[in-house]
């Protein structure tokens, strides 16, 4: 008897058939406020293309740009923080002369 395997392209599973890696999911997660701000701002400002701009539409589309810089600085503060750790952890430790 012989073993039947999937040797074409179509059918076999490439990179692109898997799921996200954890790394890919994290920065995924860690992404996921900035996506969601710059969703709201979207939406906002769709919500005045067909209708003239009231006072609350301008308020709204503020506070969703706000939204979104807020999330991006928190991003920007975590990634220097990181970037900080980092810079600790390769630093070689330092030992007392003369002592």
């Amino acid at each position: 008897m012989r073993n039947i395997g999937a040797v074409q392209a179509g059918v076999t599973a490439t990179e692109y058939d898997r799921g996200p890696t954890a790394a890919e999911w994290a920065a995924l997660v860690r992404e996921a406020p900035i996506i969601d701000a710059e969703v709201e701002l979207l939406d906002a400002q769709i919500m005045t293309i067909d209708r003239r701009v009231s006072e609350l539409d301008v308020r709204r589309v503020r506070r969703a740009q706000r939204k979104v810089l807020d999330a991006i600085e928190r991003e920007l503060e975590a990634i220097a923080k990181d970037i900080s750790d980092l810079r600790e952890s390769m630093a070689p430790a330092t030992s007392e002369v003369g002592a």
